[in-house]
């Protein structure tokens, strides 16, 4: 004879069997479209920046003005020692465009000029900079697309800006 517990825990063991299967069913059917960055072309010109990574698409508001600040800081020294340094080019919020899967708008970007005209030649930047700065503003969806989708993504040829108050950068 079987007990009151031993029913409860078939009963409980085959509910969750068939939850499991259920769910494993829904999950294989129900497959999200991957964005490509002509989804891009698309989007609204609302204020907003618009990258898709992977196939992803990451929305974020414009840049508070301390963000905008601290970009604007970067670029001006970046600039000046470029006009006594004439080694490349550096511009500020550009559309750059890895894959067909991912385009992204980084705070501010490098191009050296032997790279220039492979990865700079028509109205974004084609591949991966030579040097990438993201200023990361305040948010874990921020944080999660700029510490870890972006920094996938970049690869070597990065440089991160954390705290926008200059006290940590990763390399």
């Amino acid at each position: 004879m079987t007990s009151y517990h031993e029913c409860g825990a078939l009963l409980y063991h085959k509910s969750m069997l068939e939850f499991r299967t259920s769910l494993e069913v829904h999950m294989a059917t129900h497959i999200e479209p991957l964005l490509t960055v002509a989804n891009l072309d698309i989007m609204p010109d609302d204020g907003n920046r618009y990258e898709i990574i992977e196939g992803e698409l990451f929305v974020s508001r414009s840049p508070s003005l301390t963000h905008q600040r601290v970009s604007g800081n970067f670029f001006h020294s970046i600039k000046s020692y470029l006009v006594e340094n004439p080694i490349g080019e550096i511009w500020a919020t550009p559309g750059v465009i890895f894959s067909e899967s991912s385009g992204v708008i980084p705070d501010l970007v490098f191009v050296s000029h032997e790279r220039r005209n492979e990865i700079a030649s028509g109205d974004r930047i084609t591949g991966a900079p030579d040097l990438v700065i993201e200023i990361v503003s305040p948010g874990a969806e921020n944080a999660r697309r700029d510490r870890l989708a972006k920094r996938q993504l970049y690869g070597k040829r990065r440089e991160r800006v954390l705290d926008r108050r200059f006290r940590e950068a990763d390399h």
